[in-house]
């Protein structure tokens, strides 16, 4: 029986960010990677910031609450999910048992093969949110399955053409997907849980374009609740209770990871850095990033080049 979707059932999502360790550094290089759900242990995780990857996950087995932006899905039949890098999403488990299957792939493969990126525009199954979220009959699983499995061989193959063959695959699963499309209705949260992907919408609008020219507008709890019509202590109260952290503890880590990315995928000064994340002085955007990292701006970035 499918259970109310309140706050006491989509609880403590504080344990990981992402549910992949291998996959936590956003600078590993990789394009595309297969994965056994049955293989990989699939625990609590709140994804709010944006990926470096997308990812199409298919549940097969297991019970759980999945959230994507402002819509969550009970998940108890077969299902089949296309995340785009910039969703925030989440996943509560409801059950000990997980099957199914996932790829992640990032925007470099599907620049590298213009048959896919095609693929991707014709149908938004990525980008129009109704569309992302595929219930699946049971008559349906072998086919997929078998896609699945064939890029888990590909992957592990030495063929020059597996990455072809890959990309392939995915539009073959596209192609499918949307052959037996079902979309279901999202379920219903309480106020208090939209409050959480509200704040994080927020949060990645705000920092997904900073640069120099344009440059943070907000960086305190004060700005966000304002923003978000809500006071600043409820606010705190709502992301202590679900992720662990206050708001403050998100903006600045938020702010460390793209101060990070800027470092090392710019040649900006660390003036033209600090600026974009909201400092006006150099001196106190260094002192900012040290007691965070336990390194300067400038060793951090020179400790990278040296590693690589």
């Amino acid at each position: 029986m499918k259970p109310t979707l309140d706050v006491k059932t989509i609880d403590t999502l504080r344990d990981l960010p992402d549910m992949i360790p291998v996959l936590r550094d956003s600078f590993e290089a990789w394009s595309i990677k297969v994965f056994d759900r049955k293989h990989h242990e699939c625990r609590n995780y709140l994804s709010p910031n944006r990926r470096d990857f997308y990812k199409v996950l298919m549940v097969t087995e297991g019970v759980g609450v999945f959230t994507m932006g402002l819509n969550t899905y009970y998940i108890e039949e077969p299902t089949i999910l296309f995340i785009h890098p910039n969703d925030i999403i989440s996943w509560k488990n409801l059950s000990d048992i997980s099957g199914g299957h996932y790829v992640l792939f990032k925007r470099d493969f599907i620049n590298n093969h213009p048959q896919l990126k095609a693929t991707i525009d014709k149908y938004g199954l990525f980008t129009e949110k109704e569309k992302s979220v595929i219930r699946l009959k049971n008559s349906d699983l072998p086919i997929l399955n078998s896609f699945f499995e064939r890029m888990h061989q590909e992957e592990l193959s030495n063929n020059q053409l597996k990455h072809d063959a890959l990309q392939a695959y995915l539009q073959l699963l596209m192609v499918e997907s949307m052959r037996i499309a079902n979309y279901p209705k999202p379920d219903n949260v309480s106020d208090e849980f939209h409050y959480i992907h509200q704040f994080f919408h927020l949060l990645e609008r705000e920092t997904s374009g900073i640069n120099y020219t344009s440059p943070i507008k907000m960086k305190t709890a004060k700005e966000f609740a304002a923003n978000l019509s809500v006071h600043p202590n409820h606010l705190n109260a709502v992301l202590k209770k679900h992720t662990g952290q206050n708001v403050s503890t998100h903006i600045r880590n938020r702010l460390l990871e793209e101060t990070k990315a800027l470092l090392v995928q710019t040649d900006w000064t660390l003036q033209d850095i600090g600026y974009s994340i909201g400092f006006a002085e150099q001196p106190n955007f260094s002192l900012f990033f040290k007691k965070n990292t336990g390194l300067t701006p400038a060793e951090f970035r020179r400790s990278y080049q040296n590693a690589n």
